[in-house]
């Protein structure tokens, strides 16, 4: 009973979020391992905001003592800790938040840690770095890319905030897109459809059976009689869907004076044409994923979502004549309750054959490449298995919860291929170029403090420090960055000229971290976070620019 208690609990608590990510985000969400380096005011958002939702455990990785600096701007450090190590103070009072998540502290400078043990890291779901030095930057990413583990690099710089995603790949299953078609299959009917909208029959129906008829049945049965008359053909164009409409309109009973009924099942019927008739495609992008070598060409390490891809792939081209498995839902509409579950279950009953016929080849594939024994397929085992560290073989079976998810979302697929950090800054293959051109349309661009950014960070390296931090060096500092500002642009072959308004606004910044930008950023860091942990929902690729003084922001792709 107090399992059962203990679950119920913990469902009120995190009731919000269980609507959007489920119980199998959760799970993800609360087997995570979080790594935070540098408690500033940013990072302890960011970890505030991860904190409270229920992630498993974090670490953070700072070798500074809290200053009276860090007492003005960030909330979870007290001036009584002034000299104290931030990276204890800050997790402890972190901790306070969720009795559900624990933590840890490394009081290390990140880039001793990196020199004397760099496998610290390998363990974690996801590092994120905050206001971390170039050269110590390069380090980190260059070993994490390495060992495919996602990074996010944040920073706030006076009023300019930034967000930077760093992973080889990272594929979606459940991107949650907001206006996705119905798959209803009208254009293309599976023989359990059929069947049961041919067990109805309008035309001797009673009026309160007439009235409560599924609009998808309307649909699928004015259909039948437009195909007659036109040769077989849908309606494809407006003028035609119009007669379609028309054509449904005239089903609607009709009083003794002659006088149509108001039926709203009819009226919903027609107001769907539309969406309903849309031909039953594969998306461009899922399309794309199919002709991905990774889909292709399976190998031994392959991730378990290319060897589903692989396997939903082989179903459209053998049994699936050309079309994903059946999402198996269906929206809702007015009907009596009876023949609406009919109809749901229609859908379910085909939805679960074709799932199961996925299923099946992925066991054949499976064991083609040798991959593990079946893990847990309950939620909860599956959550004590991960939070036990038994990460890999979750990663080496695939149960058949995964096999229905997918092919529920087989339409929503995403992969996303990051560029690393290296490419970024790699003159050869860096998109500064690009961005240069579109800012030199308009100086309004918010992408222009990416690259100010990167000047101040070249000012560092020169200075080992950042520009205006001292209050009387403020306007000695402005041709100082100028220079560095020049540098930067020649190094990558550009000759555009930067206003100094921009140049001057940098100095007078002085690197202060103000607390309202360090908390947006927070939330907007955590939001990605999240997305990177759970699997669902679209992260941005890959930077994100704030600019606080105008309260915009831009994504740019470098």
């Amino acid at each position: 009973m107090s399992g059962e208690k203990e679950s119920l609990d913990k469902t009120r608590k995190y009731d919000r979020q269980l609507r959007l990510w489920g119980d199998h985000g959760q799970c993800a969400l609360e087997s995570a391992k979080v790594c935070l380096i540098n408690a500033t005011a940013t990072g302890t958002e960011i970890l505030k905001n991860l904190i409270l939702p229920g992630v498993g455990s974090f670490t953070i990785v700072d070798g500074k003592k809290v200053t009276g600096e860090d007492v003005g701007n960030n909330f979870f450090l007290d001036k009584d800790k002034i000299g104290e190590s931030r990276a204890q103070v800050a997790t402890d009072l972190l901790l306070e938040l969720n009795e559900d998540v624990t933590g840890n502290f490394m009081e290390e400078s990140p880039e001793l840690l990196l020199e004397r043990n760099p496998e610290f890291f390998d363990t974690f779901t996801i590092v994120v770095a905050v206001d971390l030095p170039e050269r110590v930057l390069h380090k980190l990413s260059g070993h994490l890319w390495e060992k495919d583990i996602p990074l996010m690099v944040v920073r706030a710089y006076g009023l300019i905030g930034s967000i930077r995603l760093v992973a080889r790949e990272h594929t979606v299953i459940e991107s949650h897109p907001d206006n996705a078609h119905e798959d209803l299959r009208l254009d293309r009917p599976f023989p359990g459809l059929t069947q049961y909208c041919d067990s109805l029959d309008l035309s001797t129906m009673k009026k309160k059976d007439h009235s409560h008829t599924p609009w998808l049945v309307i649909i699928f049965k004015y259909l039948q009689i437009w195909k007659e008359q036109h040769g077989g053909a849908a309606p494809k164009n407006y003028k035609e869907k119009n007669e379609f409409k028309k054509l449904i309109q005239q089903g609607v009973l009709r009083n003794e004076e002659g006088v149509p009924e108001v039926e709203e099942n009819f009226d919903e019927a027609i107001n769907n044409v539309n969406v309903s008739l849309v031909p039953t495609s594969i998306p461009s992008a899922v399309q794309n994923i199919f002709n991905d070598s990774e889909c292709v060409n399976l190998q031994p390490e392959s991730k378990p979502f290319w060897i589903l891809a692989r396997a939903v792939k082989d179903f459209v081209e053998s049994v699936g004549e050309g079309a994903l498995p059946l999402r198996g839902t269906i929206p809702d509409m007015t009907a009596d309750s009876e023949r609406y579950i009919q109809l749901q279950q229609v859908y379910r009953q085909q939805a679960a054959v074709e799932a199961e016929w996925v299923a099946n080849r992925v066991q054949q594939l499976l064991q083609s490449l040798g991959k593990g024994e079946p893990v847990p397929t309950d939620m909860k085992s599956r959550c004590q298995s991960q939070n036990n560290n038994n990460i890999a073989s979750s990663k080496d079976t695939i149960t058949e919860a995964d096999v229905k998810l997918f092919c529920r979302n087989a339409s929503f697929l995403r992969v996303l291929q990051y560029r690393s950090i290296a490419q970024e800054y790699d003159p050869a293959t860096a998109k500064i170029g690009e961005l240069v051109g579109n800012i030199e349309e308009s100086d309004e661009d918010d992408a222009i403090w990416y690259i100010l950014l990167r000047a101040v960070d070249k000012f560092y390296a020169d200075f080992n420090r950042y520009p205006g931090v001292y209050d009387d060096q403020v306007e000695a500092d402005i041709p100082k960055l100028k220079t560095c500002l020049a540098k930067l642009l020649h190094e990558y072959g550009n000759v555009y000229n930067i206003k100094d308004d921009f140049v001057h606004e940098m100095c007078r910044y002085g690197a202060a971290e103000i607390h309202s930008v360090a908390s947006f950023l927070g939330g907007v860091a955590a939001q990605e976070a999240i997305k990177i942990i759970t699997g669902q929902f679209v992260p941005m690729n890959n930077t994100y620019i704030y600019n606080a003084m105008k309260q915009t922001s831009v994504t740019v792709e470098l």
